[in-house]
């Protein structure tokens, strides 16, 4: 089922335990990020202050003891874009509690990854995130009666090779 965007927020509001995201591209283009991008390119840094709505969702999720994952799997060299995710966003993140880790796949085949990236919330919703080849998002699916033990796989594995953020990104 196709999810509206006020249907989605209240997927990343609600749930009561845990949020998995797993992360597969090198580039998502999001309108909203162009600006801060184009100063990224220009080497400018994040201030110090930076702050977004995501922010305060982790902040007040991991507050109420719920966790938030993620996964990015990447492979060198690092797109400009995931360079700048990472020093504008996922270091920010970090800081307000989420759980991000980086899957380095360079000169290596992980076998058993989905060709997706997804949601999945308290281990037993699954949103599927649907792009363009450019990185566009195009829409987010409510994936019906999903395979959780196939999904909490995907989670397990991308786990099992993935190291802190903090440790990988040294910015």
């Amino acid at each position: 089922m196709f999810l509206k965007a006020e249907d989605w927020v209240k997927y990343t509001a609600s749930f009561q335990h845990s949020a998995f995201r797993l992360e597969l591209h090198s580039v998502y283009t999001m309108a909203d990020e162009q600006e801060e991008f184009q100063r990224f390119l220009s080497g400018e840094k994040p201030p110090a202050d930076l702050h977004y709505p995501w922010l305060d969702k982790v902040a007040n999720a991991v507050q109420s003891g719920k966790s938030m994952q993620r996964v990015h799997v990447v492979k060198q060299p690092l797109s400009d874009y995931l360079r700048y995710e990472f020093e504008w966003g996922y270091a920010f993140n970090v800081q307000a509690g989420e759980d991000i880790r980086i899957l380095d796949v360079t000169g290596r085949q992980v076998a058993g990854l989905p060709d997706h990236d997804f949601w999945m919330f308290d281990e037993e919703t699954v949103v599927r995130m649907l792009y363009r080849e450019d990185g566009t998002q195009v829409g987010r699916d409510l994936v019906e009666n999903p395979d959780i033990e196939e999904y909490k796989r995907y989670r397990d594995i991308a786990l099992y090779g993935a190291i802190p953020f903090q440790t990988y990104w040294h910015g």
